[in-house]
């Protein structure tokens, strides 16, 4: 699934120029998936709060206030002068899944701000607002692709981006759980916020069977395996995170308390899953790149593999404290340098599409 795949549109501002006609062309041609640019940056930036690099956790949350609005914008420009397009990638098996990133941007995003600058406030609306965006795309989603007459197969239907269903889900259930730290919320939350967690763990569990089976019995070329496979392991991470955060309220969530043997297993096998793919990841790109010599270029998609890694790396601190181990400090403190150097060549890659985009020459009237 490329961010690049969209049609032309019949009518993109022919006369506009510069930086109108760059974001009628970006709305025309945007890919749903594309706030896992949020994702990825919010989650880079809690991350490196964790391992002390807080001047960049700072400086990430001012990209992220810069990146989402924009998002926001195009996303309603398309909504407003290309209705046609955005109602039919709702309906598509391999691009209506990003629409999920909506919901677990909007999350991470208020999860960013409230455990690297305390703004709970903003948290809390955020959260609202993403839980509001959970139900209605997660619904319109599956209803969508549910009553569509016409279907893919299963091989190209499915692929990784389907599980940031989960990703989204669990996005609600952090940062929840970071903001009522000190006090529980209202057992009726308390309850929802559980729920979610399990939900979750079911959408993950229904899914990844059916990407496992296209993996490993379905052929594939090098260009099948995309960004988007990375949130196999993603999905899983941020389950992992959501847990290790459930168990650390467990204290101060009436609850919770009878539910934490039970969380606590769950959230184990969900890390020790998240590791077991990371290992396979890394060889099937280095299949893609290096033995089959595929040239890497961005591509929007490339966000759903940023954001795994910085998921991973954070995923892995809490884990580690919520069960009270101590010797996994080796693997954040080393892979918060691999997501934000996948960061950092993901946001070079983007800014020279952008740049690209405003060199075009203009169109003639």
């Amino acid at each position: 699934m490329r961010g690049d795949e969209a049609p032309e549109p019949q009518n993109r501002g022919a006369g506009s120029s510069g930086l109108s006609r760059l974001l009628l062309d970006g709305a025309a041609s945007l890919f749903p998936g594309y706030f896992a640019l949020v994702m990825a940056t919010g989650v880079v930036s809690i991350a490196c709060h964790f391992m002390g690099l807080r001047p960049v956790a700072l400086a990430l949350i001012g990209v992220n206030w810069i990146a989402w609005p924009v998002l926001w914008g195009l996303t309603i420009l398309r909504a407003v002068r290309f209705r046609a397009l955005l109602l039919r990638d709702i309906s598509d098996h391999q691009r209506a899944p990003g629409f999920f990133t909506i919901v677990a941007g909007t999350c991470v995003l208020g999860t960013q701000n409230v455990v690297v600058i305390g703004a709970t406030g903003v948290g809390a609306a955020l959260w609202w607002l993403g839980l509001i965006l959970w139900f209605a795309i997660m619904y319109t989603f599956f209803t969508a692709v549910t009553v569509r007459a016409r279907k893919p197969t299963l091989a190209r239907g499915i692929n990784g981006a389907w599980l940031i269903a989960a990703v989204s889900t669990q996005s609600v259930v952090v940062l929840r759980g970071v903001i009522d730290v000190g006090a529980a919320p209202p057992e009726a939350i308390q309850f929802q916020v559980i729920a979610m967690f399990l939900i979750g763990c079911m959408l993950y569990l229904a899914i990844i069977p059916l990407i496992f089976y296209r993996l490993t019995f379905v052929p594939m070329n090098r260009e099948d395996f995309s960004p988007p496979y990375w949130i196999n392991m993603g999905a899983v991470a941020i389950t992992a995170l959501a847990g290790s955060v459930l168990i650390l309220r467990g204290e101060t969530w009436p609850l919770l308390e009878p539910l934490l043997p039970f969380i606590r297993g769950f959230t184990f096998f969900f890390w020790a899953v998240a590791s077991w793919w990371i290992p396979f990841l890394f060889a099937l790109m280095t299949w893609r790149y290096l033995w089959m010599r595929d040239r890497f270029t961005y591509e929007p998609a490339i966000w759903g593999m940023v954001f795994p890694l910085g998921m991973y790396t954070t995923s892995t601190y809490q884990f580690d404290r919520a069960m009270g181990y101590g010797f996994l400090d080796p693997i954040p403190e080393v892979l918060v340098y691999v997501a934000l150097t996948a960061w950092v060549l993901g946001m070079v890659g983007l800014l020279r599409r952008i740049r690209a985009g405003l060199r075009r020459p203009r169109a003639p009237l």
